[in-house]
Parts: structure tokens; sequence; C-alpha cells
């Protein structure tokens, strides 16, 4: 498990001081009021993966989830994906994130969206989850192992909370098969040292000796590249929109947003999304 001196400075780079105070105001000079909003008007700064809320909808619906679901959304920053899982899709969601500038605005925009009674937030981390073994019949993964430095711990902890039958969901970064060093920074990372990622082959090997079952892998790269091709202009350009992950990260973002896309082009990286289930408690190769 992470010191707390590594937590906190994991949390340092995901989120710039005074964050929750920024959006407040960021919104309000954009005419809205921070205390009643849509999930619409917050997607821009709620959605911080590659491929926004359409990516988070195409995995839902391959998902079959079911209204009434209790759901952990594991690494879930603002809160963005926790919200269209209980909205458009009936779940119950828990929400649990390393940071805590992150939670804090979770909190504030289930708040103004009316959300705030179907979720619960709390900190954590994927290592040590506080939760008891079969607590979930779901556990959503968006952008969050490229983080975690000793994953078999982590899917360990995943397994142990999630029902035998439940569904990992996994949206993720994944190390690509071109030659040289990830271009810095990235969102989730300053240097190669806090990069986590693993090989599409390193990462299934990893979850089915946790004891889950892949029922769906995709490579989505070629569309996560066309998404952040867009989105890198508009961020670029001084006459875009006023709501944008900048205000998250700070200017820098502007140079993250670039490197992401040009370590999707030449491979370095590569985007997939999975469904896995977690087995019974019999071993994989009986069943």
């Amino acid at each position: 498990m992470p010191s707390a001196r590594e937590r906190d400075a994991l949390a340092r780079r995901y989120a710039e001081p005074h964050l929750l105070q920024r959006l407040r105001r960021a919104l309000a000079e954009a005419g809205l009021d921070p205390e009643r909003l849509s999930c619409d008007a917050v997607a821009a700064i709620d959605q911080l993966h590659v491929g926004g809320r359409r990516a988070s909808r195409q995995l839902a619906d391959r998902a079959d989830l079911r209204p009434g679901a209790r759901i952990l959304d594991l690494g879930c920053g603002t809160g963005g994906s926790s919200r269209l899982l209980m909205q458009e899709y009936g779940a119950r969601v828990v929400g649990v994130d390393i940071t805590q500038d992150y939670l804090a605005v979770a909190q504030w925009l289930n708040q103004a969206t009316g959300l705030a009674e179907e979720c619960s937030l709390m900190r954590a981390d994927a290592s040590h989850l506080p939760f008891g073994a079969a607590s979930f019949d779901g556990i959503w993964v968006q952008h969050t192992f490229m983080n975690v430095p000793d994953m078999e711990r982590a899917l360990a902890e995943v397994v142990r909370v999630l029902r035998p039958g439940g569904h990992l969901w996994l949206h993720e970064v994944i190390r690509g098969e071109g030659g040289g060093p990830l271009s810095m920074p990235v969102p989730w990372a300053d240097e190669v040292r806090h990069s986590h990622l693993l090989t599409a082959e390193a990462l299934r090997v990893r979850l089915q000796a946790a004891g889950l079952q892949a029922l769906f892998f995709e490579d989505i790269s070629q569309d996560a590249l066309a998404w952040r091709s867009k989105h890198t202009r508009r961020e670029a350009d001084s006459g875009g929109p006023r709501l944008s992950p900048v205000l998250i990260f700070g200017p820098r973002f502007l140079e993250m947003g670039r490197n992401v896309m040009e370590n999707l082009k030449v491979d370095r990286i590569r985007i997939v999304q999975a469904i896995f289930r977690r087995g019974d408690d019999r071993p994989l190769d009986s069943a």
C-alpha cells in the first residue's frame, strides 16, 4: 500500500490547488448556477478519460447494467462516470479515489445535479479497499490501473470485494508496441517511474491469474486518437469552450493532451475496453 506521502504526491499531480473554488467560479462565469447543474453542463470537467462520455456510454451499453446494481467506481475522479451510471443506467454507486480534491468536487457536483443520495464517496487506495467481501455487483475502472504500482495486490482486492459472477468493466490506458519512452508529462504521470502501464497481454494474464474471465476485450485506440486530436485542437484554441480539463490540471494540461495524442500516434500507448467476470470459487480450469 502506498505511503501517505506517496498518495499525497499522486493527488498533487492530478489536481491544482483550490480546485473546487476555481471550478465553481468558472461555472458561474459561464452563466451557470453552481448549485443547480445538469450532467450535460459539466461533462467537460467530469469525464477526464480519453473518449469522454461517449466512451463511458459505449462501455456501459455493453455491460448490460441492471437498475439497482451496486457498483464500485474505482478511481472515480470528479464523479462523471458515477453520475452517468446512476442517471442513465439506474445503478447505485460507491465512488472511491485517492485525490481528496476530486472527491470534494464529486460531492458538490452530485449535490448540484440531484444525485447525492444515490452515491457515496470515500478516499481509498485500490490496493486496500475498505469494503467487505462480495460487496459489489460490478466494479467500474476507467484509467485507474495505470497509476497502480502493485497490480497483483489491487486485483486481489478487486476480486475480494466483487461478488462471484460479478463483472469488472475496464477502460484503460495500456502500453503499446512502439519503441522509445513515453512523451511526458501525461495526465497520469510527470515521470516514467510514476507510470505503470502494462501491455495488453500482460494485463490479460494478470486479470486471469486473479480469477477473472475475459468476456470482451477490444482495442479502441483509433477512436481514442481521433477524439484526443479533436479535443487537443479545441483546448489550444483561445476561442474554444471555457470549460475543459485545463480547469482541473492547470495550463500544463495542454502539453499533457498533446503528449497523449503523440503517444497514441506512435503506438507507445493504446486504449482498450474490456469486460471480465469473476468466476465462482472453483478453480477456473475446472469450470
